[in-house]
C-alpha cells in the first residue's frame, strides 16, 4: 500500500480570493479620537482606502491607553485602539505649531477625505477648519463627527456614548419595567455614529466624482442614535404611543422574545401565524394555536405572559441547542442566547472569515485578531492588510510622500511640529 500524499498545506491565495478594494486610491486623513470617528475611518480602510491616522506627538489617540491589558495601555497599544485602527498609517502632527499646521494643509491638499471628531469649532480656532481646508483642496470631502452636530444649543457639550444613549431615549426602552433605564452593554451610539459617517463619506465621494465638488458633512451621534430606534420612534410619532421597556419581549409580536429551556435561554420570534402554529405543534402543544387567548396576533400580544408560561412548560423538556435545531429546521426563527466568546466561535462566523489574524504591532510572535468588514465584496471577506500602527510609525515615510526633503523632516522634528 502506498503512502498517502503529504499534506499540501493551505491552498495559495488567488486574486479571486481577495476582495475588490472598493475605495482603493482614496486617501483619508483620520484626525479622530477614541471610537466613533476611528470606527468610521476603519470601515473605509477595510474597503481599501489609504487611511492616515493623524495623531498628537507623544500621546496619540486616547484609545491607545484604553483596554483590559494594562501593559498594552502603557505601550500605547490599548485593546480599544487595536480594535479599529488596523490597516491605517500613523502620522504625528502638532496642530498647535505653525509648521504642524502647514504639514496638515499639505496633507489635506493631497487627500480625498478628512474625518475629525473634535468639538465644533476647534479646528477653526487652530486655523485649519473647513474653509481653510476647502481652499487648499476644493475636492476634499470633510466629515465632522460630534455628539450633537455642528449647530444647535448642545453643540459645545462634551458627549460620550453613555451620554448619547441617555439623551436619545435608548436607555428608557432598554431593560425591564423594573430595571430600566438601562445602558446597552456596548458602545452602540458611538458605533452608529461611525457607521453613519462612513456611509455619508462614501456617498459624498460619489457626488465629488460626478461634480468635482468637495462637501462638508456634519454627523450627529444623537441623531444617528434616534434614527436607529426605528419603530420605537415611529410608533410615538405616528400613533402617539409612549414607548416603554419590555425586557426581552418584542412589542410588535408574540411569542417573540427570550424563553427558558432545560439548560439555557432561547430566542424565538414566531411573528407569523404559520410560524406560531408550527411552534405549538413542535413543542407538543398544538392546542395552544386554537386557544381563544392566542387566536390571532393581537390576542397573543395582549396575553403574551400567559402564552410565554405555557410555552416554557414545554420548552423545559429539551435543551436550547436542540430546540434551536428543531425549530429553525421547520422555519420558526429560533436561536440560543450566546456570550461573546461563543458568538465568535460559531461556524457561521469562522466559515465567512469575519475575524482576521494579523501580526502584532510590536512585530513579536504574538498574533492580533480583529474584526473585518461586515461587507463581502464579490464573495470575499474584506479585512485589514496590515496591523494597527505604532504611534508615529509612518511619519517620515508620509512626509516624504508629501514632498518634504530629509532636511525639512529633520527640521520639523527639531521644531516639535511632528
Amino acid at each position: 500500500m502506498s503512502n498517502p500524499d503529504p499534506d499540501p498545506g493551505p491552498a495559495p491565495v488567488t486574486d479571486a480570493d481577495r476582495p475588490v478594494r472598493l475605495l482603493a486610491g482614496a486617501r483619508v486623513l483620520d484626525l479622530t479620537n477614541v471610537l466613533a470617528g476611528p470606527f468610521a475611518a476603519y470601515q473605509l480602510a477595510l474597503l481599501g482606502a489609504d487611511v492616515i491616522k493623524v495623531e498628537v506627538p507623544g500621546r496619540g489617540d486616547l484609545a491607545r491607553q484604553l483596554g483590559a491589558d494594562v501593559g498594552l495601555n502603557e505601550n500605547l497599544l490599548g485593546a480599544s485602539f487595536l480594535a479599529q485602527n488596523a490597516g491605517k498609517r500613523s502620522l504625528t502632527v502638532n496642530l498647535k505649531s505653525e509648521a504642524g499646521r502647514r504639514v496638515l494643509l499639505r496633507a489635506a491638499a493631497n487627500a480625498d477625505i478628512l474625518i475629525e471628531n473634535f468639538r465644533p469649532g476647534v479646528l477653526d480656532r487652530l486655523g485649519v477648519g473647513w474653509e481653510i481646508l476647502h481652499e487648499a483642496n476644493p475636492r476634499l470631502v470633510y466629515c465632522a463627527v460630534s455628539g450633537f452636530g455642528q449647530d444647535g444649543p448642545l453643540r459645545d457639550r462634551p458627549a460620550y456614548d453613555q451620554i448619547i444613549q441617555g439623551l436619545s431615549g435608548m436607555m428608557s426602552v432598554t431593560g425591564t419595567p423594573g430595571s430600566a433605564p438601562l445602558r446597552a452593554g456596548y458602545p452602540v451610539a458611538d458605533t452608529l455614529g461611525g457607521m453613519a459617517a462612513a456611509f455619508a463619506v462614501a456617498a459624498a465621494l460619489n457626488h465629488r466624482d460626478r461634480t468635482g465638488e468637495g462637501v462638508r458633512l456634519d454627523i450627529s451621534m444623537l441623531e444617528s442614535a434616534l434614527s436607529a430606534l426605528g419603530w420605537v420612534v415611529s410608533n410615538h410619532l405616528v400613533t402617539g404611543q409612549h414607548p416603554r421597556p419590555m425586557g426581552n419581549e418584542n412589542f410588535t409580536a408574540a411569542p417573540s422574545g427570550t424563553f427558558a429551556t432545560a439548560d439555557g435561554m432561547l430566542n424565538i420570534a414566531a411573528n407569523e401565524q404559520r410560524q406560531f402554529t408550527t411552534l405549538c405543534r413542535l413543542v407538543g402543544r398544538p392546542e395552544l394555536a386554537e386557544d381563544p387567548r392566542f387566536a390571532d396576533r393581537s390576542d397573543r400580544k395582549r396575553s403574551r405572559e400567559a402564552l410565554k408560561g405555557e410555552l416554557e412548560k414545554a420548552l423545559c423538556m429539551r435543551g436550547a441547542e436542540e430546540w434551536e435545531d428543531i425549530l429553525s429546521g421547520a422555519g420558526v426563527p429560533a436561536a440560543r442566547v450566546l456570550d461573546v466568546a461563543q458568538a465568535l466561535a460559531q461556524d457561521q462566523i469562522t466559515t465567512r472569515g469575519f475575524v482576521h489574524t494579523l501580526p502584532f504591532p510590536d512585530r513579536g510572535e504574538r498574533e492580533l485578531k480583529v474584526l473585518g468588514s461586515p461587507v463581502r465584496v464579490n464573495g470575499a471577506a474584506a479585512g485589514p492588510e496590515h496591523p494597527p500602527p505604532r504611534l508615529g510609525e509612518h511619519t517620515d515615510q508620509l512626509l516624504a510622500e508629501l514632498g518634504f526633503s530629509a532636511q525639512e523632516i529633520t527640521e520639523l522634528r527639531q521644531e516639535e511640529a511632528v
